[in-house]
């Protein structure tokens, strides 16, 4: 009996220890997240963003932060972990070794009558013919007639000064750390042993290896569906317009589990009064066109209102309901939008380009939805060919605004941006009529907003130019700067109901062709991790050129400075198409600041390879042409803004793409038709 009770007060010790192999982990791994986001609080100071609210360390803010399902577990398992510990504590205490002379009372070395004495005056306490209370008729037989033995019985004391216990040597126990009802295996508790060892032992780890299995057979690792990537693959179009980049967004299969109740109706059809202007509806055939646009999947319609809700700054008028959809929608744009991205720039040509024109759709509409600015706004107006875009991402700019500081031609938002502080204070305050609080929140987002600079190569390692079919190596170091002098920051977005980093896609893109050659996602937020990859890329570059080891560490420590100094390096590898003169730009595009982005011309000359293998190619004036990749200096940049810029015009766009292929099928047959008459000349100089 005895041993099976201390089998049974071995359970909450068994309990704690298996709570504890995964608890304590995972609660190191919560708390290395928790700190490491706090110290990314580097966010814009404007009173549209303390407003917000999502900035602020209210103690109601860190609870509603705090008060997540996860966070709620956790706690509620360390709270029974306590318990538990406190419980085996107090147990530990409870089971003493045994000692005669403490039960007795007694002090070793004492005579015969005085243990006699001690063993009658607590018989007369405990002895059951004195008290009838089990527990002392328990205690009584169990610790203090074995006392009396152990001090009295000649054999039993030997054998407790021996072995510690009057009974002799004690065998080895090995117990079972179960509660002892289900140890006792004689009638139903038999089966409930059996039911307990089977759940426990073979079916929760089956279940949790399903529920595992499943969710990872349909996520993928950047917790996106398999079924969206799916959509997003098929949907994409080399063609595919800024303005239509929205309807292949919101096909997402994460939003087709979004909830579509019948009290939602009258709500969205308020909504859908309100931004009809930015569905790019045929204003000729309105009735037929609304019809169309509701008889669309429903949790289609509603993702799409949900986000021209926040395009149009309307999400105040949502319902209580709404609202967690409208988050919802919101908390998972970014994610999805980078997924689609990556579809628009995946590898489709037989050369392994991707498609430029989609792409800068993805992230303008990126720009828009962070910044809450509608898509129209970046069609061409007269007051600006660029847009409007850029200004409304300004804290109390309006079209008003815009309109009146046009007047002074201030038409851009580089005019804005490059106008000295006094000149822009006196603009914004006596021309707009902003107040001087205004102008001020102003100035802390101008100051906030990134200047980009790219330096970018092409080369063939180890080898003069570029012939056909090379591996070059294209390197770029891209700098960001900021009139406050941070490098990673949190951008100025008081409409995004999350944080949300600012990320950079490098893009080096033929945009006649509309093909991307490369593109890579460059991050300003993680320094540390950027020296480590920079390091190791210019480290092996160096080795693989030959280089000797001062040679290499100079080049890496300087490769550390540039880092610390806010650059990032970029480095890939693409092969070299057929032999000719590509113009080439390459974009660094930001998908939350709107009028960011940076674009440069790039001219790469690709040679001919020789049949002896040499690096040369004759031109047609017959020198050697050694270089196969310079600075184009004779095209300025203007040349390459209609290239980039977006048009929200269906019917130009169509155009436009059927202008593109015409000429590129002229292209190519003349091109074919020089290297038939090429291939003819030299087949009758060889006869």
């Amino acid at each position: 009996m005895a041993a099976s009770e201390e089998n049974s007060a071995l359970f909450p010790i068994f309990i704690l220890t298996i709570m504890a192999i995964p608890l304590v982990p995972y609660t190191m791994v919560k708390l290395t997240g928790a700190l490491s986001k706090k110290q990314r609080t580097i966010h814009c100071q404007c009173l549209e963003c303390d407003r917000s609210g999502k900035y602020k360390r209210s103690l109601f803010k860190k609870i509603s932060n705090f008060s997540t399902w996860s966070n709620l577990t956790l706690v509620l398992l360390w709270v029974v972990m306590i318990f538990l510990i406190y419980y085996t504590k107090n147990m530990s205490r409870e089971a003493q070794v045994f000692d005669p002379f403490s039960i007795l009372g007694l002090e070793p070395g004492v005579t015969d009558s005085e243990i006699k004495k001690a063993y009658r005056r607590l018989s007369i306490q405990y002895h059951p013919d004195k008290n009838p209370d089990p527990e002392a008729n328990k205690y009584f037989v169990e610790f203090i007639s074995k006392a009396y033995q152990a001090l009295t019985d000649p054999v039993s004391r030997e054998n407790f000064e021996k072995y510690g216990h009057p009974d002799g040597r004690q065998g080895f126990q090995m117990g079972i750390a179960l509660p002892q009802f289900l140890l006792d295996i004689d009638g139903a508790s038999g089966g409930i042993l059996l039911l307990w060892i089977v759940g426990v032992c073979i079916l929760l780890p089956l279940v949790i290896a399903v529920i595992y299995l499943s969710r990872s057979s349909k996520y993928t690792g950047n917790y996106v569906m398999h079924q969206t990537l799916s959509a997003y693959y098929y949907l994409m179009k080399p063609s595919l317009a800024p303005s239509k980049v929205m309807e292949v967004f919101t096909k997402a299969a994460e939003y087709m589990e979004i909830p579509v109740r019948r009290t939602d109706d009258e709500p969205l059809q308020k909504l859908f009064m309100s931004v009809r202007s930015e569905l790019n509806l045929d204003l000729k055939n309105m009735k037929q066109e609304q019809a169309k646009f509701w008889k669309q999947h429903p949790a289609i319609v509603k993702t799409e209102l949900l986000i021209q809700a926040q395009l149009t700054r309307e999400s105040g008028v949502l319902s209580p309901a709404l609202q967690g959809d409208f988050r919802r929608v919101l908390e998972l744009a970014p994610r999805l939008l980078e997924e689609l991205l990556k579809m628009a720039v995946i590898p489709r040509t037989a050369q392994g380009h991707g498609w430029l024109r989609p792409a800068v759709g993805v992230v303008e509409l990126s720009q828009c939805i962070v910044q809450a600015v509608p898509l129209s706004a970046r069609k061409s107006s007269g007051v600006s060919s660029e847009g409007i875009s850029p200004f409304l991402q300004l804290p109390h700019f309006s079209d008003a605004v815009v309109k009146k500081i046009a007047r002074k031609k201030v038409k851009s938002f580089q005019d804005l941006q490059e106008m000295r502080l006094e000149d822009r204070s006196e603009l914004l305050t006596q021309v707009a009529g902003l107040s001087a609080t205004d102008v001020e929140d102003i100035e802390k987002v101008l100051e906030m907003m990134p200047s980009l600079t790219v330096d970018i190569t092409c080369e063939t390692e180890g080898e003069e130019g570029i012939q056909e079919g090379d591996i070059v190596t294209l390197q770029a170091w891209v700098t960001l700067k900021r009139p406050n002098g941070l490098i990673g920051a949190l951008p100025h977005a008081p409409y995004f109901p999350f944080h949300k980093e600012e990320n950079y896609w490098i893009l080096l893109a033929d945009s006649v062709s509309n093909n991307v050659w490369f593109s890579q996602k460059v991050s300003f937020m993680d320094e540390g991790g950027a020296i480590t990859a920079a390091s190791k890329a210019i480290s092996e570059s160096m080795e693989g050129s030959g280089a000797g080891v001062k040679e290499t560490n100079d080049a890496v420590r300087e490769a550390i400075e540039k880092v610390k100094g806010g650059s990032r390096l970029v480095m890939g590898k693409l092969q070299a198409p057929a032999e000719g003169t590509y113009n080439l730009t390459c974009l660094c595009l930001c998908d939350t600041w709107i009028g960011c982005d940076k674009k440069q011309a790039l001219k790469v000359k690709v040679l001919k390879r020789t049949r002896a293998g040499t690096r040369g190619m004759v031109s047609d004036e017959g020198a050697i042409a050694e270089e196969g990749m310079e600075e184009e200096d004779e095209i300025e940049e203007e040349d390459y803004d209609d290239d980039y810029e977006s048009e929200y015009s269906e019917d130009e766009d169509e155009k436009k793409d059927m202008d593109e292929k015409r000429g590129s099928k002229k292209a190519n047959g003349s091109v074919k038709q020089k290297k038939e008459s090429s291939s003819e000349e030299s087949g009758s100089e060889e006869e």
